[in-house]
């Protein structure tokens, strides 16, 4: 079955920064808009950035802007979280899912997803 990797999370100091990887095996992320969505501790999960098959960006989140980048690498068949200005409210589970025609907010409608990466900000 395919699936997804998620790779670069962990403890860093508020303001700090980090990069998580979502590697797809099994499938070809350019046949998929690719999004990222969190869950923080005793809160449900929420959709925080999706990037489009063509490359657009869509932002779940008003918290992030401009702090978060999601990119995309089709050749590498990675997709990319940049996380920059780290806040404790960050704090969650990041999880890369990968849907089918569009970026959407709602989870249940994405056909892959990995397990997830712990981002902890704390000082």
């Amino acid at each position: 079955q395919p699936y997804l990797v998620e790779s670069g999370g962990g403890l860093v100091q508020p303001g700090g920064s980090l990069r998580l990887s979502c590697v797809a095996t099994g499938f070809n992320l350019d046949d998929y808009a690719m999004s990222w969505f969190r869950q923080a501790p005793g809160k449900g999960r929420e959709g925080v950035m999706c990037i489009g098959v063509s490359g657009g960006v869509t932002l779940w989140q008003d918290s992030v802007k401009g702090r978060f980048t999601i990119s995309r690498d089709n050749a590498k068949n990675t997709v990319y979280l940049q996380m920059n200005s780290l806040k404790p409210d960050d704090t969650a589970v990041y999880t890369c899912a990968a849907k089918t025609r569009y970026c959407g907010p709602d989870y249940h409608n994405y056909n892959v997803w990995g397990q997830g990466t712990q981002v902890t900000v704390s000082s």
